[in-house]
């Protein structure tokens, strides 16, 4: 508990300073409330109407958990392949990382064009944005398995499978949920920029009705709710973590 505590609290504090001063700084320069809300004005604003925000967060959040598991799955099964087949990760890993050069926003005209507005150009955005980071974290791990261990299952006779299991994939676990962390904070702005493309509710079509609007304080509802959703996510997955990986080695100092 006390752990927890000291790492909670300088963040914390930080932020409430942060609050504070720019409550302060927006009343005593009067700066515009369409220009900069002040956090009280933005506070106000989100408690008027709490139930439609409710049910767009949970909208966003569905969307978010749904992509992201697709976007792990396909990011663990690619990594697995090119690990397996060193041919397909001579040919197609530089590939993986070209991908990542397009900008999301970009493909998402196309992905319109090509499904329609319903639910896949929506699953696909998420799992672009987040296969990546699991798949190059998973094939890192897996690729610094301990050598000795290996050659010792080599040498008693452990089939192909059995290193994988017992050896590789217990290994490259903790790579693979740091992956999947960076992936879990990801897919919450892969959830906002596909619902930008034309869903008929959640916090990124929120936001932008509030954008066309000139809704500055309303903006900032919409950001505080996704940066509140990107801390879940991650928070969910520092849990699994903590739970899936339970011994750790001491760290000495040298």
């Amino acid at each position: 508990m006390r752990a927890w505590f000291r790492t909670v609290w300088p963040p914390l504090v930080a932020v409430i300073l942060f609050i504070i001063v720019w409550q302060a700084a927006v009343s005593t320069l009067g700066i515009d409330k369409w220009l900069l809300p002040a956090p009280s004005d933005i506070a106000r604003e989100a408690a008027v109407n709490p139930e439609n925000l409710w049910v767009k967060t949970m909208s966003t959040l569905q969307l978010t958990v749904l992509g992201l598991v697709i976007g792990v799955a396909v990011g663990l099964i690619l990594a697995f392949a090119l690990h397996f087949i060193p041919l397909l990760k001579s040919a197609f890993y530089p590939l993986i990382i070209l991908s990542q050069n397009i900008p999301t926003i970009a493909l998402a005209p196309l992905l319109v064009v090509w499904f329609g507005f319903g639910l896949t150009p929506k699953l696909i955005i998420i799992t672009l944005v987040c296969f990546f980071p699991v798949a190059v974290a998973a094939i890192d791990g897996l690729s610094r398995t301990d050598h000795i261990m290996l050659n010792y299952m080599r040498m008693i006779g452990a089939s192909r499978g059995q290193i994988f299991r017992k050896l590789e994939l217990p290994y490259a676990l903790p790579s693979i949920l740091s992956g999947i962390k960076i992936a879990s904070t990801y897919s919450v702005m892969g959830a906002i920029i596909a619902e930008w493309i034309g869903s008929g509710t959640g916090i990124g079509q929120y936001l932008m009705m509030q954008k066309s609007s000139f809704r500055t304080d309303r903006i900032f509802v919409a950001i505080m709710i996704i940066v509140l959703l990107s801390l879940l996510m991650f928070t969910l997955i520092v849990l699994l973590e903590k739970w899936l990986i339970r011994y750790k080695p001491e760290q000495t100092n040298k």
